[in-house]
């Protein structure tokens, strides 16, 4: 897809593929935890989160009263290894079926989210396959995708043709497109809410980016 230069262009990357507008941003300071990964892996995708959180002019904080941490990013092998893990299951209802068609798709990511009444997110679980692709990209830019496809809530068809990233250097890390962060920025303008269902906010978002002339 084309850089989102307009509102029609915003309003596709927040419409869904039931053709439902939806916007979320995180309502409260983002508490990540990260899991299947060694510390060094951890600590850069930390460093991403904190960027993208600081790009947003959002929060982190060291622990969310109501659930202690509620980013929480696991890194594994095979997706059939989630159906072993109990605690998921009150975690993500109906785990097992989300599990069935992950494989089915070979995919690999997934994301969940959980929102507050208001419409903002509550808590994010994503999920990492380690596949060739995923193994084979740099870890800074498997960090940077991830938090960026989770600090709003896109369209779940937002990014299948196109991705918030790009490439500047062969076999670099990748870095998120200004057209992507100046909708990130426009997101969490405190003037605004959290969550919309109407198209019109796409219009909210577009009359808040500015570029330089």
């Amino acid at each position: 897809m084309s850089a989102p230069t307009s509102p029609d262009a915003i309003e596709r990357l927040f419409t869904r593929a039931d053709g439902k507008f939806l916007f979320a941003r995180w309502g409260r300071p983002i508490v990540p935890v990260v899991f299947g990964v060694e510390e060094a892996t951890i600590s850069v995708l930390k460093g991403a989160i904190e960027a993208v959180v600081a790009l947003a002019d959002h929060k982190m904080a060291e622990t969310d009263p109501e659930l202690g941490a509620n980013l929480m990013v696991f890194f594994i092998r095979d997706w059939a290894e989630l159906t072993t893990t109990p605690s998921l299951e009150r975690l993500i209802p109906d785990m097992g079926a989300i599990v069935t068609r992950l494989q089915t798709a070979e995919a690999n990511q997934y994301r969940s989210f959980r929102f507050d009444p208001d419409g903002g997110i509550k808590a994010a679980f994503v999920f990492i396959r380690m596949d060739n692709a995923m193994a084979d990209a740099p870890v800074e830019t498997v960090a940077l995708s991830q938090i960026v496809q989770t600090i709003v809530l896109w369209s779940d068809t937002a990014f299948q043709t196109s991705s918030p990233l790009a490439i500047l250097k062969h076999d670099g890390p990748a870095v998120l497109k200004p057209e992507i962060a100046d909708i990130i920025r426009a997101a969490y303008d405190p003037v605004l809410p959290v969550a919309a269902n109407d198209p019109s906010h796409a219009l909210r978002l577009f009359a808040r980016i500015t570029r330089p002339a």
